[in-house]
């Protein structure tokens, strides 16, 4: 069992990644798919305005705050070697850093900023729309499970 100061480390990596799970969760399960039920100039265009508003202090402080803790708490699992939860903090943090934040950059955003380059009534747009769509979406599966699934692993290694 985490204890001590570690203890206070691994319930804000819970907190953390779980509210991250719950976003990514939102949209997989009904924004993305509000969106892709609009027209495709006003899909592009509140998905452009939800990727703009993305990139503000409230969810960045949680999303890159928690890649901070999860980095700090992977650390502090190769140094100290807690007896027990260190295998459950390292899988935990490894979900999120890779699965988490690390699919975002690599899958998500990438194609964030493809979509904003475009102009949401052209033929492009519409063109590019429903791929877009789905391929964004697979990706945020990913990063809804891995993210949920950091989360659990931190409580396991509390228990």
């Amino acid at each position: 069992m985490v204890d001590g100061p570690y203890f206070v480390l691994t319930v804000l990596g819970v907190l953390g990644t779980g509210l991250v799970a719950g976003v990514f969760c939102a949209f997989s399960t009904f924004v993305m798919r509000g969106l892709a039920a609009l027209p495709p100039a006003r899909g592009v265009a509140a998905m452009q305005s939800v990727n703009t508003a993305a990139v503000r202090a409230p969810f960045m402080l949680v999303f890159l705050g928690s890649a901070l803790l999860c980095a700090a708490i992977a650390v502090v699992a190769l140094v100290t070697r807690p007896d027990e939860g260190a295998a459950w903090l390292l899988a935990g943090s490894a979900l999120y850093l890779f699965g988490g934040f690390g699919v975002t950059a690599v899958a998500n955003v990438p194609r964030n900023k493809t979509l904003a380059g475009l102009d949401p009534g052209s033929t492009e747009a519409a063109a590019r729309w429903s791929a877009y769509v789905r391929g964004w979406t697979r990706w945020n599966h990913v990063r809804a499970v891995a993210s949920a699934g950091a989360a659990v692993a931190y409580v396991l290694a509390l228990t």
